[in-house]
């Protein structure tokens, strides 16, 4: 790993938990070439990004995980901290666990999704407050309400169940819960959901960020992928199947993942106006 870095002035915000805000940065993605290096308000869609975790009071440093000397560049310009990761990295965790290495152990890791430029600053803080307020915690990550119904048949947006506790049952790209009595009364899971109000409340979407220890987050990234998590295209389930306790945070503010054009024109006009 190659680290070229501008450091951030904000490691003394809370110097006694060392919460270390690292954001993986991949040039590449299918649906939207390049996106993260896109113009949005003057500046690339990244460094939004970067401003949002700064502005965390619970975070203390802030770095950029990346395979592409372009972001490496862009991030460093703008005075931030970067760090040149490997190509090879299958998962976003991998290349954030890369980067937790060179950490200090007993450091809090907050992998916050590169393409989320709106994420609000209580989310990262309300996850993160979840992990340092109960020492049993392996990963804390964050939820919120569904309250269209494409989202809830969308196999894009991932749907999370939990215990009584706010503990991980299952993550899943199918609609969970599924409505029985709904569905057998109208027919199908979409007539359900346009027929019967406030049934879409019922569904909680996992939006993406997780707060580890970095002790766990190496240990996480050395276990074998399993079934569940090859049959849904979701890592969190190889922690769930290897025992992790996961504390899903319900949040109030949503954030956008920028993953279409369409998703880019609506971010642009929201912090444009």
């Amino acid at each position: 790993m190659s680290i070229l870095c501008n450091p951030v002035g904000n490691t003394d915000k809370i110097p006694k938990n060392n919460v270390i805000a690292v954001i993986p940065a991949r040039l590449f993605s299918t649906r939207l070439p390049r996106k993260l290096l896109l113009p949005l308000a003057g500046k690339p869609l990244i460094l939004h990004t970067v401003e949002r975790a700064k502005a965390a009071r619970n975070v203390s440093r802030v770095i950029v995980a990346t395979d592409s000397e372009e972001i490496l560049n862009a991030v460093l310009e703008s005075g931030a901290e970067a760090v040149l990761t490997s190509a090879d990295h299958q998962s976003g965790s991998d290349r954030v666990a890369e980067v937790a290495e060179s950490l200090p152990e007993n450091s809090i890791i907050a992998n916050v999704q590169g393409d989320e430029p709106l994420i609000p600053r209580t989310t990262i803080e309300s996850a993160v407050d979840a992990l340092l307020n109960d020492p049993l915690i392996d990963i804390a990550t964050t939820c919120e309400q569904i309250s269209v119904d494409r989202d809830v048949l969308s196999p894009d947006v991932v749907k999370v169940v939990t215990d009584k506790n706010d503990f991980a049952l299952y993550f899943s790209r199918s609609p969970i819960p599924f409505p029985r009595e709904a569905v057998n009364k109208h027919g199908s899971l979409e007539n359900a959901l346009r027929l019967e109000l406030g049934l879409t409340g019922i569904f909680r979407k996992h939006t993406g960020l997780y707060v580890y220890r970095r002790e766990y987050l190496l240990n996480f990234s050395k276990q074998d992928q399993t079934d569940l998590e090859i049959s849904e295209m979701l890592e969190q389930l190889r922690a769930l199947e290897n025992g992790a306790r996961i504390k899903v945070v319900e949040v109030q503010e949503s954030s956008i993942g920028v993953d279409t054009m369409e998703d880019l024109d609506r971010v642009r006009r929201l912090i444009e106006s």
